[in-house]
């Protein structure tokens, strides 16, 4: 293996290895200590991998969205499937996510945005192209609804895409709030009332 290809595995498994420390704890509450013990490498390493703790977040919520963007993809790119049935997918795929106590999978725009928009102005741009992808991905699937007439609202699409995204965002913060289930299922028939399937 190259050393470039060495470095990369090592600054991947340290993102990885963080991850879920982050999703439980926070960014701010996570000193560079944690991050290195969980990770298991010597102190002086850190920084031969990222400049700095901003550096790392800005790598761990890219790396967090593309992920993301992927598991987006296999569940509401099935042409199995019409419209639909990929968005009841992507919100199952939502609720068990939070739902079965899969912390290194758990949402960290959820956990972060607030804290780190305000932190870091680097990692807030982040957030929001992520999210902006993630809901054009969501709009197109609905555009395809509409044609397909899987999907009854005429509303517009990115608009549709936009409120759906939202409603589940605030679905996840009550499900932390009130460590139960029902935010999900509210959202579940709001949504199925907004897009009319």
């Amino acid at each position: 293996m190259k050393i470039a290809e060495k470095h990369r595995a090592a600054r991947q498994y340290i993102l990885e290895a963080a991850r879920p420390l982050i999703g439980q704890r926070g960014f701010s509450a996570v000193g560079l200590a944690q991050i290195l013990d969980v990770a298991g490498i010597p102190k002086g390493s850190f920084y031969h991998y990222f400049e700095s703790k901003e550096a790392f977040g800005e790598a761990l919520l890219q790396t967090y969205i593309d992920d993301y963007l992927i598991k987006m993809d296999d569940i509401l790119g099935n042409d199995d499937e019409n419209a639909a049935q990929r968005i009841t997918r992507y919100c199952q795929f939502w609720r068990d996510t939070h739902i079965e106590g899969q912390i290194g999978n758990k949402c960290l725009i959820v956990k972060l945005a607030a804290e780190v928009s305000d932190l870091s102005e680097r990692m807030r741009a982040i957030l929001d192209v992520g999210t902006r992808t993630v809901i054009d991905r969501i709009s197109a699937v609905i555009a395809s609804g509409q044609e397909d007439g899987s999907i009854g609202s005429t509303q517009p699409a990115p608009m549709l895409a936009a409120s759906l995204y939202q409603l589940w965002l605030g679905s996840t913060l009550m499900v932390k709030i009130t460590h139960s289930s029902p935010p999900f299922d509210h959202a579940w028939e709001a949504s199925r009332r907004l897009l009319e399937i």
